[in-house]
């Protein structure tokens, strides 16, 4: 297949468009046939002029999932990331053949088949590459569609990149060895030789692909090891010593001859997306304080009646750009919580700035149920509709942790607060703080619609298994 990716594309692209053709006959057949209740057979359902429209359409769909490197390896490819993107082609597509049927004034034409079109076009589209995926997974566990793996370099990212593809076989990598400077017994694989034998290493067996870790001394080395890369046909990739700075999907500038990669950028993602989050916000706080409505009314009695003190407890908090604002939540602490903090601090169970510890006896008994199971965080939806939070977002920290904050940390009070984030879905109290912060710049950099609908589905397992939460 690696040999022949070329051909594999092309039937790829080839049955793409075919099945897009496969869900205009299904739309058509449901609304003007099954729907419509017609007697005729099916292929008088079809109109020429609009079959015609369907296979431009469905030929310049498929050229707009190769202009979006819809095609290739699907080895490390994110597929809700490559679903958001085809279902935004397809949305775009849609509209673009109800506009030029609309100025055609083909007017007879169901809006309902557009609708139904859109569905079927992207749901078979998704099930083909599902369904593909796993079968190059599982071909790929069993030894088959292997590309063999050379790994260049000394130190941590060496060390994890070839931890990482043990761990993932289904990626269907065959690791033939390493080269380094010295020997490294924690990397699991054999040593093939130093950077002076790369070349020589190269020409004397079959490598398809190799990865640079090479730390800042040995850079210079770097030049001449890609171009033997080139000269033997290895496709050469490079972890830069700055990975962890990275963004998921990073872009590139150019100037002149240099490539500028942005590893930080403004977290403004533009006007059309605030709208979006705005809409999403108030949506969701409205639905879930209707639902949430008889499990806050019996909470808030729970608590009265624990220790006869206020239901609600009022914090001051961080907001987005460092705007502080009282945050609400049911409380879950005896009335003294506050002062016992400071006796307290010997037992922090994470390092950093917060504070958090298992069996924390300042809990009171009904709010050490409500924290396992996140009930006691439902006021904020009223937050939420205020506009000081969001529904997914970074957790707002309290001004003492800010002010001993880095100004790495501050990065992600760039954008609103909000009830969850990935470090919910991730171990929240599990989490070092270093890690929690890493988690919260990464949602900075990946907000989106499908990274919030990815966090809120992953938050509702948590929430039930109660993950992580003291």
């Amino acid at each position: 297949m690696r040999r022949h990716q070329g051909l594999v594309n092309i039937a790829n692209f080839t049955i793409d468009v075919g099945l897009i053709l496969v869900a205009y006959g299904l739309a058509t057949w449901l609304r003007n046939g099954y729907m419509g209740g017609a007697p005729t057979s099916f292929f008088s359902l079809f109109d020429r002029q609009y079959v015609v429209v369907a296979c431009v359409y469905a030929v310049c769909i498929g050229l707009a999932y190769v202009f979006c490197r819809l095609y290739g390896s699907f080895r490390f490819r994110n597929f809700f990331q490559e679903a958001g993107t085809i279902a935004v082609i397809n949305g775009v597509g849609i509209l673009g053949v109800g506009a030029v049927l609309y100025i055609a004034r083909l007017t007879d034409f169901s809006r309902m088949v557009l609708g139904f079109f859109y569905v079927f076009s992207v749901g078979l589209v998704l099930a083909k590459r599902l369904v593909f995926r796993s079968i190059l997974r599982h071909s790929r566990s069993l030894g088959y569609a292997r590309r063999n793996l050379l790994v260049v370099g000394d130190g941590e990212f060496a060390e994890r990149y070839i931890r990482y593809v043990k761990e993932n076989v289904r990626y269907g990598y065959q690791l033939v060895g390493y080269v380094s400077s010295q020997t490294h017994p924690e990397y699991g694989e054999a040593r093939l030789g130093g950077y002076d034998d790369f070349s020589a290493l190269l020409s004397g067996q079959r490598v398809d692909q190799v990865v640079f870790a090479l730390s800042g001394t040995d850079m210079d080395r770097l030049g001449g090891m890609i171009a033997a890369c080139g000269r033997y046909g290895a496709k050469a990739s490079v972890i830069p010593q700055y990975n962890d700075f990275i963004p998921a999907t990073p872009t590139v500038e150019a100037a002149g001859n240099l490539k500028l990669l942005n590893v930080r950028s403004t977290p403004d993602k533009g006007p059309i997306w605030a709208f979006v989050k705005r809409a999403m916000d108030l949506t969701g706080a409205m639905v879930g304080l209707v639902l949430a409505s008889p499990i806050m009314l019996v909470t808030a009695i729970a608590v009265k009646r624990c220790d006869g003190g206020p239901v609600i407890f009022a914090q001051e908090r961080v907001g987005k750009n460092g705007v502080h604002f009282k945050m609400y939540k049911f409380r879950s602490m005896y009335m003294d919580a506050e002062e016992r903090l400071a006796e307290l601090q010997k037992y922090n169970q994470v390092d950093g700035p917060a504070f958090k510890m298992e069996n924390d006896p300042r809990v009171t008994p009904v709010g050490s149920f409500i924290r396992k199971t996140s009930i006691d965080e439902l006021p904020q939806l009223w937050n939420v509709l205020k506009g000081e939070m969001s529904i997914v977002g970074p957790r707002p920290p309290i001004p003492r942790e800010v002010a001993q904050y880095t100004d790495w940390d501050w990065g992600r009070l760039a954008v609103k607060p909000g009830l969850t984030c990935y470090w919910q879905v991730s171990g929240r109290s599990d989490v070092g703080f270093e890690d929690w912060m890493r988690l919260d710049l990464k949602y900075v950099e990946e907000q989106g619609f499908l990274t919030d609908m990815k966090i809120l589905f992953k938050t509702v397992g948590v929430v039930l298994r109660g993950d992580g939460a003291y």
